[in-house]
């Protein structure tokens, strides 16, 4: 869970993290290249700055993805603000646990909810762009959202928080984002059943379907962790709390 720069008040001693879950393919060289970044960091630059890099890194791509239906050359331009996301994104929390002053409460809210923005950047830029359907666009920015929530509550409700799903963490998905947006600067759109559909609808709908199943389990599955550590908790003779 990420963290930022300041000492910790006497109300965030009281205050217990979420287990962080991260097991994406890239998962263990990312810890190495950000440790060792961290150690090179200048003082001058705080966690707070780099939340904010990151942020702006996702304003850029989706600045870039909305101009890009005329000139597609800012595809390239987006991995651009990939990077930079995910440099700012990722050291943020490193940096803080590396000089011990983390936030944890305010490094989570404030993170998730620049997450939460960036997101919204980058298909509002897509459904813009001409190379993505508005309404896949917003299905897709839909289904994140529902993944999202569903993740804060789990970090709430169960005191996990799952960073990565199965082999996909945050940096193989801009990884795998930027290798589309190259695939699309030569084949904008293909073939499908003799109909010709842009590939960013045709990959936009799977991941929307995909984030949505996502959801939907890990819903399940938290619902089911929660009665079984709740639901035979009340003494089979309490009376109900009002």
């Amino acid at each position: 869970m990420p963290g930022h720069d300041t000492n910790p008040s006497s109300t965030d001693r009281t205050f217990r993290e979420a287990r962080r879950e991260l097991a994406g393919l890239t998962a263990d060289a990312e810890r190495r290249l950000l440790l060792w970044l961290a150690a090179r960091t200048p003082p001058v630059v705080h966690s707070d700055h780099l939340t904010l890099l990151g942020l702006g890194g996702m304003a850029l791509c989706g600045g870039a993805y909305a101009m890009s239906g005329s000139s597609s050359w800012l595809l390239l331009l987006v991995n651009v603000g990939l990077a930079v996301n995910w440099l700012g994104d990722s050291l943020d929390g490193t940096l803080a646990r590396y000089r011990g002053r983390q936030r944890p409460r305010f490094g989570f809210y404030v993170d998730h909810l620049a997450d939460a923005f960036g997101a919204l950047f980058v298909l509002v830029g897509l459904g813009l762009s001409g190379l993505m359907s508005p309404l896949v666009a917003g299905a897709l920015l839909a289904a994140y959202y529902l993944l999202a929530i569903e993740t804060s509550l789990a970090a709430h409700a169960l005191g996990t928080f799952k960073i990565s799903w199965g082999p996909f963490g945050g940096t193989e998905l801009r990884i795998v984002l930027g290798l589309v947006n190259v695939a699309v600067l030569r084949w904008p759109s293909i073939a499908v059943a003799g109909e010709t559909v842009w590939l960013f609808d045709l990959l936009g709908v799977s991941a929307a379907a995909a984030l949505a199943l996502l959801a939907v389990t890990a819903g399940v599955r938290g619902t089911r962790e929660l009665l079984r550590l709740e639901g035979t908790a009340r003494h089979p003779h309490a009376l109900p709390t009002p």
